[in-house]
């Protein structure tokens, strides 16, 4: 998508199952609000209505094995739904979108925990994306132990969150590899306090996305 001061921006908010992904998106909505941003939000998988149905087949638990390969198509598919019938109209037409989750989640999730190779992602994220990708993103850092603590604390676990641990330390250091690898892609401690949290993202936003190339 080319780029114009018309078109919005889009912020994700990244992390794995307990890092606090709901309450920072929140910080980031009272942010855009504070500077009277027009805003639309979205979540991965899901966003629209057939993205949503192929939600449920991701994330709830099935009778049969759902293969890597599947998991891998089908977060790509809903994906390229919600980009054409969501993301893109509201970026052209100058709203900014909140994301809860992108890309990103896949080359951590499918890359990095079911071990699929990067060049296979990048044919597949080309194909569906032909190049998008978000402006800025939050990635919440959290030991999985305390993530996926906090995540049963709060009701049962969907299909993808009932894998090993092992699973999701491969899917944290994914993620802080590519994080360390992306200027537009900022880590946040997310095992702190939840206002010490809130604060770095305000932080954040307050430096890269007033009066940064990223606001204008």
């Amino acid at each position: 998508m080319s780029e114009s001061k018309a078109h919005g921006k889009f912020i994700v908010i990244e992390g794995i199952e307990g890092a606090g992904k709901s309450s920072a998106i929140k910080v980031v909505e009272e942010f855009l609000t504070q500077q009277q941003i027009t805003f639309e939000n979205t979540r991965e998988p899901g966003g629209t209505p057939l993205a949503e149905k192929l939600r449920t087949l991701v994330k709830e638990p099935c009778d049969e094995t759902v293969t890597p390969e599947c998991e891998l198509l089908l977060m790509y598919a809903s994906r390229s739904q919600l980009l054409a019938n969501k993301i893109l109209p509201a970026l052209q037409s100058g709203k900014w979108v909140v994301g809860d989750r992108h890309d990103l989640s896949s080359r951590a999730y499918q890359g990095g925990g079911r071990k699929f190779d990067d060049k296979v992602i990048d044919t597949i994220a080309n194909i569906t994306l032909n190049g998008f990708k978000p402006n800025f993103t939050l990635y919440l850092d959290i030991e999985p132990e305390l993530g996926l603590s906090r995540a049963q604390a709060r009701g049962d676990l969907d299909r993808i969150e009932q894998e090993k641990i092992e699973f999701f330390h491969r899917v944290r250091n994914k993620y802080l590899q590519l994080a360390t690898n992306d200027d537009t892609i900022f880590i946040v401690d997310a095992s702190q306090a939840m206002n010490k949290v809130h604060d770095d993202i305000k932080q954040l936003l307050n430096k890269h996305c007033v009066g940064s190339d990223l606001g204008s």
